[in-house]
């Protein structure tokens, strides 16, 4: 047997022990294991952003755990167990990737996601609309990105990437007028439809609106860290220092990215 299925089958047996030895692992619920199987995912996505292997493959391991772990409630509940969960995946890959297990010939990875969509529209278990594979909970930046990746996969996008901007300029004027005419509800929409607009336009250029906001948090709590440290070891307050003294410290923290 393949060290990775003795592994798998190992971790399969531990599942099964806890289940039935351990108080807490007892008392889990599908709906219990949720908030914590999404604080991992972020783990793990934050791992991806730090490019941390190390905790990349901890994360991961994680994550399979959780897996594992609605598998072995579902056998209870005589619903499914992880092999259909495997098989469910398995028959998925294959059903949507025709150009590699069937005869259907593409040009690029355009092709390839307009046929994925094309194909989850004619499964029979699925609403049949385009954005009905798109979670309500998702959050706002995620979905908006997710709900332009799938209307791109049947054709509705912008002809040539650049158009992007005449757009975003468009929304951004929009913005600026609500805001001289100082009507709270319309603003709100405004800054909506530019955000939506920016996230189109990260989305046409290959970059992931919330991994390169992501990096921005990030760069900014490193770069006010090195601020609020500097002024400390000085004994100076924050809130006594002039906006120009502070930009001069900030300007050095940028040597530090």
């Amino acid at each position: 047997m393949k060290k990775e299925l003795v592994a798998f089958n190992r971790l399969l047996e531990i599942m099964d022990e806890l289940r039935e030895k351990c108080p807490w692992d007892k008392k889990q619920t599908i709906e219990s294991l949720r908030t914590l199987t999404i604080e991992e995912t972020y783990e793990l996505a934050d791992a991806i952003i730090k490019n941390d292997l190390t905790e990349l493959k901890k994360e991961l391991g994680d994550l399979l755990l959780h897996i594992v772990f609605y598998s072995k409630i579902g056998s209870e509940k005589n619903e499914f167990d992880i092999t259909d969960v495997i098989n469910g995946i398995n028959n998925k890959l294959v059903n949507r990737h025709p150009h590699v297990f069937g005869d259907v010939e593409v040009k690029n990875s355009n092709e390839v996601e307009e046929n994925w969509e094309a194909i989850k529209l004619k499964e029979k278990d699925r609403d049949n609309s385009v954005l009905s594979g798109v979670p309500d909970s998702l959050p706002a930046l995620v979905k908006a990105n997710r709900v332009q990746q799938k209307v791109r996969g049947v054709g509705f996008d912008w002809e040539d990437r650049v158009q992007i901007w005449d757009k975003v300029n468009e929304e951004l004027n929009e913005l600026k007028d609500e805001i001289e005419a100082q009507d709270q509800e319309k603003i709100e929409a405004e800054f909506g439809d530019l955000f939506f607009s920016l996230i189109n336009a990260a989305r046409l250029y290959d970059i992931d609106p919330e991994t390169a906001l992501e990096r921005t948090n990030k760069k900014f709590i490193k770069r006010f860290n090195f601020l609020e440290d500097q002024t400390l070891k000085k004994g100076i307050s924050l809130k006594k220092m002039s906006l120009d003294e502070m930009n001069v410290i900030w300007e050095k923290a940028k040597q530090f990215d």
